[in-house]
């Protein structure tokens, strides 16, 4: 992913509702300092991988996508390369680079961690193909995280596993035993985990889970060198609702005040129609009174309703009308008036 016009280039026309969170960025014509901090350990160990003459991000060797967490706490996608071992299963690989301070911990892009604690290692991964299922043994340093880490290891094993062809469900086993419920805090699993729990969970106070149903949106991040990120969101939405269309309206709304994410559609974007087609695409049609015949539509924002709907919708080609114009055209060169597949591997973030 490289540095691209989007939507917090029109911020001057009152599109964002979230200021940009860059804490600790300073600016790039600053005074020259007097001493030199060493780096940070993630940085140290990048340079030393790249000195031992290993496969870095963008480079010759597995291309695997892990949920890390980012510097505001949230879970993202995160597609790296990593060497590749011959006779070594991918799964078990991309479980390796969430281990904090894991042999892969320098191919992971600064401003990212890893969620499973120090001193994990993966014993087993057996995944049952005809149902889907994936069943991981840890050792029982697994077990020695925070309490309020659980639910995050939770939600970044599940959608990292169920990432993978075949992968639909996950068991956990530490030691040989079947977890039952989590270690730590307790969290039940007694039935297999799916991305049915969402991810990065945002609930209103008033809300009853027994008349809620959940829906994923993707928003916008910014790593600590300014490369732009999609962060997926889950929120529950009143029952009855088209789950596509409501997750579009939580598009629309915008990310939560404060918690680091910034909005990828302007507040005066609707909803027109929404249409299944004969070869199970979905046509999402927009109304935004800013974008004009031959303009050209950030992809930032398009690209998020790609996702955005495709989660939604088992993963079904978009196609996106924008009022009456022509074609819809992204500032990446990209035709979205045609049918659009979700990407295979996001947030290609450089170390």
């Amino acid at each position: 992913m490289t540095r691209k016009r989007n939507i917090r280039g029109i911020s001057a026309a009152g599109l964002l509702a979230v200021p940009i969170m860059l804490s600790g960025c300073g600016p790039l014509g600053g005074k020259e300092s007097k001493a030199i901090d060493p780096p940070p350990a993630q940085v140290e160990n990048q340079m030393l991988n790249t000195a031992a003459g290993k496969s870095l991000q963008g480079q010759i060797g597995l291309q695997t996508t892990v949920y890390l967490s980012d510097q505001n706490g949230k879970l993202a996608p995160v597609t790296l390369g990593i060497p590749q071992v011959e006779g070594k299963d991918p799964v078990v690989s991309a479980l390796e680079v969430m281990i904090e301070g894991g042999s892969y911990s320098g191919y992971i892009p600064v401003g990212f961690w890893g969620v499973l604690p120090a001193g994990t290692e993966i014993k087993q991964v057996t995944v049952d193909k005809e149902n889907k299922l994936a069943a991981v043994e840890f050792n029982k340093s697994f077990s020695e995280y925070k309490e309020q880490d659980e639910r995050k290891i939770l939600e970044a094993l599940t959608w990292t596993l169920t990432g993978h062809e075949d992968i639909d469900k996950v068991q956990l086993w530490v030691e040989g035993a079947k977890l039952n419920e989590m270690p730590v805090n307790h969290t039940p699993l007694d039935r297999p985990l799916s991305r049915t729990m969402g991810i990065n969970l945002q609930k209103a106070d008033d809300t009853q889970y027994s008349q809620s149903s959940p829906v994923t949106v993707y928003f916008s991040g910014l790593s600590p060198s300014g490369i732009q990120y999609y962060v997926p969101v889950t929120r529950l939405v009143a029952s009855g609702q088209d789950t596509v269309t409501a997750a579009l309206h939580e598009l629309i709304r915008g990310p939560q005040h404060g918690d680091g994410l910034e909005q990828v559609m302007t507040s005066e974007t609707s909803v027109a129609e929404i249409k299944k087609n004969e070869d199970g695409s979905l046509t999402v049609s927009l109304n935004e009174s800013m974008f004009e015949q031959g303009d050209e539509i950030p992809s930032e924002m398009l690209q998020a309703v790609v996702l955005t709907v495709s989660e939604n919708s088992n993963n079904a080609k978009v196609k996106i009308h924008m009022n009456d114009l022509a074609e819809v055209k992204g500032d990446d060169g990209r035709n979205y008036s045609e049918p659009v597949s979700r990407p295979e591997h996001i947030n290609e973030i450089p170390i």
